[in-house]
């Protein structure tokens, strides 16, 4: 079920914040009211696209950042996991050097709740156990959440595909401009171009800011 336009579920979880420090109780509520927030999900710890992905966040961090966003990953791996690979060194296949949050979601209902766990536990009434179908990690989901909690954008990308980072900078201008400005913003826009507005006659105008 989709959730864009819908209040992002609720969770409370372990995380490393910084890099370096397990917290038990990290959730979004924090950034409620003050913060966009780009959350966004990867398979497993110590794998091989994933690193690239968060370097490639971490790279881009002060670019989240001037635009008053905050970037958090998450994925079933368990707060000691993250920290553990928090510091390895890169050369070693580590992300020694990543500051933002990684959430821990070793029970999975946070990527359940998402929509974006890569396999589902069912029932056998034969045997009378639970059982899982599926790859039990989550998809690589991607989701933009203004500060009043509502998602606004949701991308999920099966697991041996990469995301493109820049792609959610610009999602996030286009998200500040319809804030700003009341405008949309139409295909390939980007930060500087003319946006959209719609008139009450259902006339669409060009309005650029530059």
């Amino acid at each position: 079920m989709a959730l864009t336009g819908k209040k992002a579920p609720h969770f409370i979880s372990g995380a490393v914040i910084n890099g370096e420090e397990i917290v038990d109780n990290f959730s979004l509520d924090q950034y409620l009211g003050k913060k966009h927030v780009i959350l966004f999900f990867y398979p497993k710890d110590f794998t091989f696209v994933c690193p690239t992905e968060i370097h490639a966040f971490q790279e881009k961090l002060a670019e989240f950042e001037k635009r008053n966003a905050v970037v958090i990953g998450c994925s079933t791996d368990t707060e000691e996991t993250h920290l553990a690979w928090l510091t390895t060194p890169k050369e070693n296949g580590g992300i020694e050097g990543v500051t933002y949050p990684i959430i821990a979601d070793a029970a999975k209902t946070i990527a359940m709740n998402y929509g974006v766990l890569a396999g589902e536990y069912f029932f056998n009434n034969d045997t009378r156990q639970w059982s899982f179908n599926g790859a039990p990690v989550a998809f690589r989901g991607t989701f933009l959440i203004d500060k009043e909690g509502i998602v606004r954008h949701e991308s999920i990308n099966d697991l041996p595909l990469g995301r493109n980072i820049d792609e959610y900078l610009r999602l996030l201008d286009a998200q500040l401009h319809v804030e700003q400005y009341g405008e949309v913003c139409p295909a390939n826009w980007e930060e500087g171009e003319a946006a959209m507005k719609a008139t009450n006659e259902g006339v669409t105008e060009y309005f650029s800011r530059n």
